[in-house]
């Protein structure tokens, strides 16, 4: 299976912001934007010359990597946003926002979503009472999570939860119970994704 294996401190440089790729350690002072707030490389320091392809491809990279997805994999979810009757843009970030991992991520079950995609893959969470184990499984309003029954995963899981200040307003989550709910599709406004996804339909569409 492809992986992205680059360097996850270097890809939120490159971006110049926060993507909480790897968990705890983001919300300390390890973290390397806030050691380095320069891009990496050479010329990390240098001036850039801001063009509206830049631009473009700038934000579509962000999402790409706050969501963890190949080149490919965003694409083939562009295209199918393209194909909707809404927004592109929103039906683009609503799609990623209601990925398996995302979910579980959201949910404060896990403390990264690279670690969310792992637990999954792992078999680790039940939808509906039954085991799913594709990460890239789109879940729907009313769908309930739940932890695998005797999972040997439940201390990373509460370990977790410790770290989440808020669960998203179109998800329940209880904590205790390891449990959580999809209460409808999110809108625009309860996506917190750090992008400009007008940029990314205008980079797609030329």
């Amino acid at each position: 299976m492809a992986r992205d294996r680059s360097p996850k401190c270097k890809q939120c440089r490159r971006e110049g912001m926060k993507l909480f790729l790897k968990g705890e350690r983001c919300l300390t002072e390890k973290c390397a934007i806030e050691r380095r707030s320069y891009p990496p490389g050479e010329h990390g320091r240098g001036r850039i010359k801001q063009s509206e392809y830049l631009l473009q491809l700038r934000e579509k990279q962000k999402a790409r990597r706050f969501y963890g997805l190949l080149e490919k994999q965003f694409r083939t979810y562009y295209a199918k946003a393209a194909k909707g009757s809404g927004i592109t843009g929103e039906e683009l970030l609503r799609m990623l926002e209601t990925r398996l991992d995302n979910v579980v991520y959201r949910l404060g079950f896990a403390a990264s979503r690279a670690q969310a995609r792992q637990l999954v893959r792992h078999g680790h969470f039940h939808v509906n009472g039954r085991r799913v184990n594709i990460p890239s499984y789109r879940v729907k309003p009313g769908d309930i999570v739940t932890m695998t029954p005797g999972s040997s995963a439940e201390a990373v899981m509460r370990d977790a939860t410790d770290l989440t200040a808020s669960v998203a307003p179109w998800l329940e989550a209880d904590h205790d119970g390891l449990t959580g709910k999809i209460l409808k599709w999110p809108e625009r406004a309860e996506i917190d994704t750090p992008v400009q996804e007008s940029l990314i339909v205008e980079l797609y569409s030329k």
